[in-house]
C-alpha cells in the first residue's frame, strides 16, 4: 500500500504552500522562525519528509498569509484538473 504522504494528492497540497511562500519573497528559514521551528521543518514539509497536520497547515497558512477558503478551492480545482 502506498504511503498517504507520497499520494499525488498530497504533492498538490504540499506544493501550494511552497508556492505561497516563494511568491512572498520568503526563505524558509524565515517561515521557520515565524513557526518557531527550525529550517529544516520548512525543508521536510516542501520535500515531503514530513506530513503537517491541519492545526499545523492553519498556523502555516497564517505565516504566509494564505485564505484557507480559497486555498481549498483551489486544492479542490487542482485535484478536478488531475481527475483525481
Amino acid at each position: 500500500m502506498r504511503n498517504p504522504i507520497d499520494h499525488p494528492r498530497y504533492t498538490f497540497f504540499r506544493e501550494m504552500p511552497k508556492k505561497a511562500r516563494v511568491t512572498a519573497g520568503l526563505t524558509q528559514e524565515e517561515v521557520a522562525d515565524a513557526l518557531g521551528k527550525p529550517q529544516n521543518h520548512v525543508s521536510k514539509i516542501e520535500r515531503s519528509e514530513r506530513r503537517v497536520d491541519y492545526t499545523e497547515f492553519l498556523e502555516l497558512a497564517d505565516v504566509l498569509g494564505i485564505d484557507v477558503g480559497d486555498f481549498n478551492k483551489r486544492y479542490k480545482a487542482a485535484l478536478k484538473k488531475a481527475k483525481f
